[in-house]
């Protein structure tokens, strides 16, 4: 069959599982669209968790980023995954145990200020809306491939079916829909990755494949094949390529795992289970499946890097004859080009496609002496490289199909559990816990559906011009939520003295720090511009890069939010008592409503 048409196929049906999904678990009552009726069951929720938590960052971007900053990379999956160990061990169980909707709900009871919930709402929005931004970049690259139309159009297709089930299902509804969508997303990401494998190395394991051996009969592993082939043009070597200086590799990490830890869309998910013992058995259900993905990630990366590579460089560097002949390019290509995310310019009007790092002095000086006059593929967009993998291994048909369901199932999946947090902090924060209390249930869902939708429309906007690869821009979004939420969860639950004035001040320094400080290397934030994951920025403060300052941020959250308590009263005797209930083990059966 037909590429084309297997790939409308499959997706069509997937779509139709999705959407089948949530009509028929639409919310009822805001019980369901919040928190699911708190009657998830734990395996269930724990994939669910997993589908919420690999987004489009990590099915689509990750392995990008991992494929073109090689060792590098592995600040997005240590960060990510140490991360989530962190929010399932010190956050989730004693959240569940507190038994609220919403995190910005548990600050303001916890700090018993209708301020402190404010403020969260606020820092929520922000973190949120950048991640969505993300996600929605993921959107138009899966869509404007699928679809064959430029990268604007898919997004704003990939609007419109966000809007459907998200919007109807709530958290009920997204919940079962995560389920499917994650069966979807991981047989969607292993299955081309095993053939990828068997054909390059001959190993059908992918996390064994990285280590082993060519089957091209040169004798080499991948990792050295792959180190050589970019070293020849003029690119720095895979295995020991790193982001700005090993400090910042630290801090990027550290960003990530406590930016992870404060993130509301999952830590929501875990008030969707009965108990808190359910709470912690999900969470260990969710790291086991996260862990199929990100243990592959790494062999996708290099694997796609190498194939496209030497798809391009067809020879030995400096022949004539090793580049690619434009005229003759793949099918693959053509598709990308498309989309407007693959571009290539012919600087040297040879009819030949020069791939190289053309800002290597060294190497530059090089291929002037080739005849070559820049590098001609001006835009390779990162976030392609998943999606294009399987067509440039010139895999089967119903792969490729399979890998564009999957990646449209990461990104729609995390977006409408990131809507969901924005609605519930909208509706059920601002408007009935602050603005208008006596909003009924129904008027509570309506305002909850309607700032879903408005959200939708807003990261879309930013979507058509994001700050950074589907990656960097979520890492921005885990710098805020580190440097905003996640100090005051921590300090709430264990540190009984930490009073309202010094949680709200610590929420408004240390995200006002983090945003003062992307803004400044940056420039108006969501505009078109270089990524962050490049060279170290001359003006960076100790070479820490934008997207990994948020652990600068909770460093100051949490010195401000401690000084300002010692300054000021301490808590309310009953709010001491209320941290302390929190962290006793007794009640495990159950959690207090």
């Amino acid at each position: 069959m037909d590429l084309k048409i297997l790939t409308y196929v499959v997706v069509g049906i997937t779509f139709a599982v999705y959407i089948g999904i949530a009509f028929w678990a639409r919310a009822g009552s805001t019980g369901e669209f919040y928190v699911a009726g708190k009657g998830v069951n734990p395996i269930a929720n724990g994939m669910a968790t997993a589908a919420d938590w690999m987004s489009a960052a990590s099915f689509i971007s990750m392995a990008g980023l991992i494929a073109f900053n090689g060792y590098g990379a592995s600040v997005f999956l240590m960060g990510w995954t140490g991360g989530y160990v962190l929010l399932a061990m010190l956050l989730a169980p004693y959240l569940r145990k507190f038994g609220k909707f919403t995190v910005p709900e548990f600050i303001g009871e916890r700090y018993y200020s209708k301020t402190a919930r404010i403020v969260a709402v606020l820092c929520l929005i922000i973190a949120s809306i950048t991640y969505v931004i993300g996600q929605m970049k993921g959107i138009g690259v899966a869509f404007s491939r699928f679809l064959e139309m430029s990268y604007e159009a898919g997004l704003y297709v990939g609007m419109g079916v966000v809007f459907i089930y998200a919007v109807l299902g709530g958290m009920k509804g997204i919940t079962y829909t995560q389920i499917a969508q994650y069966c979807v997303l991981i047989f969607a990401y292993t299955i081309p990755a095993i053939f990828i494998s068997l054909n390059l190395t001959g190993m059908p394991i992918p996390q064994l494949g990285l280590g082993s051996a060519m089957t091209d009969g040169s004798g080499m592993h991948l990792l050295d094949k792959l180190d050589q082939v970019v070293t020849e043009l003029g690119f720095k070597e895979y295995s020991t390529q790193i982001m700005g200086s090993k400090f910042n590799m630290f801090v990027y990490t550290l960003s990530l795992m406590i930016g992870t830890a404060g993130l509301p869309h999952v830590i929501i998910r875990f008030f969707t289970v009965p108990k808190v013992a359910d709470a912690r058995s999900s969470a260990g259900w969710a790291l086991a499946f996260i862990a199929i993905l990100y243990t592959t990630a790494p062999a996708v990366g290099a694997m796609a890097r190498l194939n496209l590579m030497e798809t391009i460089q067809t020879g030995p560097v400096g022949a004539e004859t090793g580049n690619l002949v434009y005229d003759e390019r793949p099918q693959w290509f053509k598709n990308w080009e498309t989309t407007g995310l693959l571009q290539f310019e012919d600087k040297n009007g040879d009819g030949r496609i020069q791939y190289y790092d053309d800002q290597n002095e060294a190497f530059a000086a090089k291929a002037e002496s080739f005849g070559w006059k820049g590098n001609e593929m001006v835009k390779v967009d990162r976030d392609i490289m998943v999606l294009a993998n399987p067509e440039i291994a010139k895999l089967p048909n119903w792969v490729i199909a399979l890998v564009v369901a999957g990646g449209l199932a990461a990104a729609l999946s995390t977006a409408a559990g990131l809507l969901l947090a924005i609605s519930s902090a909208i509706s059920h924060d601002l408007l009935k816990g602050v603005f208008w209390t006596g909003i009924s249930e129904q008027g509570e869902l309506r305002a909850g559906r309607l700032s879903m939708a408005g959200a939708i429309a807003l990261a879309g906007y930013f979507g058509l011009h994001p700050p950074d690869f589907a990656a960097g821009t979520v890492a921005i979004a885990f710098g805020l939520a580190a440097s905003s939420i996640f100090p005051v969860l921590m300090m709430g639950i264990f540190n009984k003295k930490i009073n309202k004035a010094g949680a709200v001040w610590g929420m408004i320094a240390g995200i006002g720090v983090t945003m003062a400080y992307v803004f400044q290397h940056k420039g108006i934030f969501f505009v078109p511009g270089t990524s962050f994951l490049g060279d170290m920025g001359p003006s960076w403060f100790l070479g820490i890069s934008p997207n990994a300052f948020g652990a600068v941020g909770a460093l100051v959250n949490f010195a401000v939010a401690i000084l300002v308590s010692k300054l000021t009263a301490e808590p309310p005797e009953h709010i001491q008592h209320l941290v302390e209930d929190i962290r006793v083990p007794k009640g495990l059966g159950g959690a207090t409503a």
